[in-house]
């Protein structure tokens, strides 16, 4: 069971760091179209993507499911980003729709289990 722990958490925090890579390497450039950034942020923006794209490549099966539960944890990511960066807290609907990703994602890799 400890293992267990370890390795979700070990998940769920690659998934993070993967979701925050790529919710930045898109700002950056909407920051440069919206009129708000230089156009240098491209190069550190292009850079966050293929971090992202090499940390997809840590995951430990590029399938599908995976995929789909990242999803989930990219959703609380961003809603957490749309807080601490954008400024604008979260309202309830968004809480909601989260707990829902999040339930869906323990749904799919809980089911999966090989036991």
């Amino acid at each position: 069971m400890r293992l267990d722990v370890l390795v979700v958490s070990r998940t769920l925090g690659l998934f993070a760091v993967t979701a925050i890579a790529e919710l930045l390497g898109c700002y950056l450039p909407l920051l440069w179209l919206t009129g708000k950034g230089r156009p240098w942020l491209l190069a550190p923006a292009a850079l966050s993507l293929a971090i992202f794209v090499w940390l997809l490549t840590l995951h430990p099966a590029a399938s599908g499911r995976v995929y789909a539960a990242y999803g989930a944890v990219y959703i609380a990511t961003a809603l957490v980003w749309l807080y601490v960066v954008d400024g604008v807290t979260p309202r309830w609907n968004d809480y909601v729709g989260v707990g829902l990703a999040l339930l869906g994602a323990g749904v799919i890799a809980l089911g999966h289990r090989s036991d």
